[in-house]
C-alpha cells in the first residue's frame, strides 16, 4: 500500500529511462535533484514544506523507538540507515571521495554503532533507537542529502557510466561502514556490481521512497494501536 511518495515511482521510472543517455545528462541530474529534495526536509536550503517534512515534523520522541510489528523495524533506525547508506554510497563510491560521518556526528547522535545497521537484531535496533539522539540524526541526514546534491550536480556522463571502484568498496569496510557479518557484508558485493548511474537509482533515491513509506505506515500504526511487538 503506498503511504509516501505520490508520483515519484513514475519519476524514477523515467530517470532509469534516460540516465545512462549521453544526450541526456544534464535532464537525468534535474530529474535526481528533482526526486530527491522530495526524500529530505525542507531545511536543506531552498525547499519548501514536502510529505517528508510532514512525516517527521510532529513525530514524538518515543515514537522513534516503536517497533509495531513483528516484520518491523523503528523509525528511528531507518533514518540512521538511509542516511548510512547515502552518506557512504554517494561520499566515497559516487565522488570517490569521503564519508560525511565522522566521531564528532557519532558523540552528537550518541549511536552505538558506525555501520548501516542491517546486521542489527530487534533487541539491537531497538536499544539503539531508545539511545539515539533523534533531533542530531535528522540534521545528520540533511547534511548528508545537501551533500549529495552538490556532488551530482556536477557529474558528467562519464561520471555516470564510471563504475564503483574495488579500493573505494574496501575502504568502506575498512572505516566501519559495513561490518564482516553476512547481513551486512552483502551490500559491499551488491554496490560493487553497479555504475555510478546505477547507485543514483537505488541508495538516495528508490531504497529512501521504499523506507519513508514504510515510516508512514508505521506512523499510522502507532497512533492507531495500542499494542506493539517492540517499545
Amino acid at each position: 500500500m503506498k503511504y509516501f511518495g505520490e508520483g515519484l515511482s513514475e519519476e524514477h521510472k523515467a530517470l532509469n529511462q534516460i540516465i545512462r543517455k549521453k544526450q541526456r545528462t544534464e535532464e537525468a541530474i534535474k530529474i535526481f535533484l528533482d526526486i530527491h529534495k522530495q526524500l529530505h526536509r525542507s531545511n536543506i536550503k531552498d525547499r519548501e514544506e514536502n510529505e517528508t517534512d510532514r512525516l517527521f515534523g510532529d513525530l514524538k520522541p518515543w515514537e522513534y523507538a516503536v517497533m509495531p510489528g513483528r516484520e518491523d523495524e523503528t523509525i528511528a533506525w531507518v533514518v540512521w540507515h538511509i542516511a548510512r547508506i547515502e552518506d557512504l554510497t554517494m561520499g566515497i563510491l559516487a565522488a570517490r571521495g569521503d564519508q560525511l560521518f565522522n566521531e564528532d556526528w557519532c558523540r552528537k547522535i550518541n549511536s552505538p554503532i558506525k555501520d548501516t545497521g542491517n546486521a542489527l537484531s530487534d533487541e539491537e535496533i531497538m536499544a539503539f533507537s531508545k539511545q539515539v539522539n533523534c533531533q542530531k540524526l535528522l540534521d545528520y541526514r540533511s547534511a548528508v542529502g545537501e551533500r549529495t546534491r552538490e556532488i551530482v550536480s556536477r557529474f558528467t556522463f562519464e561520471d555516470m557510466k564510471r563504475e564503483v571502484n574495488q579500493a573505494d568498496l574496501m575502504k568502506i569496510q575498512r572505516e566501519g561502514g559495513v561490518t564482516l557479518q553476512k547481513d551486512s557484508e552483502w551490500l559491499l558485493e551488491f554496490w560493487g556490481t553497479k555504475d555510478v548511474a546505477g547507485l543514483l537509482l537505488m541508495p538516495p533515491t528508490r531504497h529512501v521512497m521504499l523506507h519513508l513509506n514504510d515510516c508512514c505506515k508505521w506512523k499510522e500504526k502507532i497512533r492507531t494501536r495500542t499494542k506493539f511487538f517492540l517499545v
